[in-house]
C-alpha cells in the first residue's frame, strides 16, 4: 500500500527488498516506521525462505536519520534496534543507497554487510552539527569503512561525501546511474542466491564475528567454526555436484 511507512517485496528467488518509504521527511526515522521496519525484519531476517534481502529508500533520500521534531516533542523513537538488528542477522543485506544516506540513516547503511550507491547518494554523520551523541554504532562502524581518520574528519565537520568519495574511501563497493541502482543491486542479490544458502549465512557470520576480533584470536574461531562444519554439515555428494557450475561461473566472469 502507498500509505505503508515501509514497504516489503520477496521475489520467487528469496530476495526481499525492504523500502522506507517516508519520502516527504527523505525516509527520517519516526517511531512509526521504526516499528514497521522491526515487523519487516521479524518477516524475512533468518528465516529459511529468503537468502539476501535489499534496503534501499523511496527517492529522493536513502535515510534522513531520526526524526528530529518527534525527538523535540519528547516521543519516544530513541529505539536503535533497527541498526543492532542488521549487525545481528546472517541474512546477508545490501544496502541500495539511493539518495541521502545521513547520521541515523549512514548507520542503517553501515550496519548493511555492503552498499550499493547511485550516483545521487551523499553520505554524511551530523550528529555534532545536531548536538546529539550516536548510538547505534558510528564510532566503530564508519572507521572500519573508511579508517579512523577520516572518520573522525566526518564526524567532526559533519560534511557530506559525494557517492564518488564514499567508494574511492572505501565506504561503498560500487557506484552506478541512478537507474540501474535497483537492477545492479538486484542482480547481485541473485548472484547471492545462486550460492549454497546455509553455508552464505554462515560465512556472512562468521565475518561478523571476527570483525571484532583481533588476528589469532579469529582465526582460531574461524578453525572451530570449520571443524563444527565439517562433523555436523559437511556434505561431500553436494559439494561434487556443485563443482562444475562454480567452474563454469568463473570461466563465465573472464
Amino acid at each position: 500500500m502507498a500509505d505503508d511507512l515501509v514497504l516489503l517485496d520477496v521475489d520467487a528467488r528469496g530476495v526481499a527488498t525492504i523500502t522506507l518509504n517516508r519520502p516527504e521527511a527523505r525516509n527520517a526515522l519516526s517511531s512509526a516506521l521504526i516499528a514497521e521496519l522491526a515487523r519487516a525484519y521479524d518477516e524475512v531476517l533468518d528465516t529459511e525462505a529468503v537468502a539476501c534481502v535489499i534496503l534501499t529508500g523511496t527517492d529522493p533520500a536513502f535515510c534522513a536519520g531520526m526524526d528530529l521534531r518527534e525527538m523535540g516533542a519528547g516521543a519516544g523513537n530513541l529505539s536503535l534496534d533497527f541498526v543492532g538488528r542488521l549487525w545481528e542477522t546472517s541474512t546477508p543485506v545490501i544496502g541500495a543507497v539511493n539518495g541521502a544516506a545521513v547520521t541515523g540513516g549512514l548507520e542503517l547503511a553501515l550496519a548493511c554487510d555492503f552498499l550499493i550507491a547511485s550516483d545521487h547518494a551523499r553520505f554524511a554523520d551530523t550528529h555534532a552539527r545536531v548536538g546529539v551523541m550516536p548510538g547505534g554504532g558510528m564510532s566503530y562502524l564508519l572507521p572500519q569503512a573508511v579508517g579512523l581518520r577520516l572518520a573522525k574528519e566526518l564526524s567532526l565537520t559533519g560534511r557530506y561525501m559525494t557517492a564518488a568519495e564514499a567508494h574511492a574511501a572505501g565506504l561503498v563497493n560500487k557506484v552506478v546511474s541512478h537507474h540501474d541502482l535497483m537492477p545492479a543491486a538486484m542482480g547481485t542479490a541473485h548472484e547471492i542466491c545462486a550460492s549454497d544458502r546455509s553455508v552464505t549465512k554462515r560465512l556472512n557470520k562468521l565475518y561478523k564475528q571476527t570483525a571484532t576480533m583481533a588476528g589469532a584470536e579469529a582465526a582460531a574461531h574461524e578453525r572451530t567454526n570449520f571443524v563444527d562444519y565439517l562433523t555436523q554439515s559437511l556434505d561431500p555428494a553436494a559439494i561434487e555436484a556443485a563443482r562444475d557450475g562454480v567452474i563454469e561461473h568463473g570461466r563465465a566472469q573472464t
